[in-house]
């Protein structure tokens, strides 16, 4: 009983993880572009002949910072589907 028990913590605290980090990788990576992009629209509003580039480092940091958002992702469902910590416990 007690092994169905720490097995049932270990999933409970997994999927609190899971939530966290799909969550607030989600949420840093909007305020991160948000950020950008307006600081992108500031910068070419201030001086229209350095939009392009501007444009190419904006596009350049899109794709960083969705990936770091992937990367997350990528974990939390390696931890959903193949959770190392399950074979901490004793039999």
């Amino acid at each position: 009983m007690e092994t169905l028990t720490l097995l049932a913590q270990i999933q409970a605290y997994t999927g609190i993880g899971i939530g966290l980090i799909i969550g607030l990788g989600a949420l840093g990576a909007c305020i991160g572009i948000g950020i950008m992009c307006s600081s992108f629209l500031d910068g070419a509003a201030r001086q229209p002949e350095m939009i392009p580039v501007l444009q190419g480092k904006v596009f350049l940091l899109l794709g960083l910072i969705d990936a770091s958002f992937i990367i997350g992702v990528g974990l939390a469902m390696m931890f959903a589907f193949a959770n190392p910590l399950l074979s901490v416990i004793p039999k």
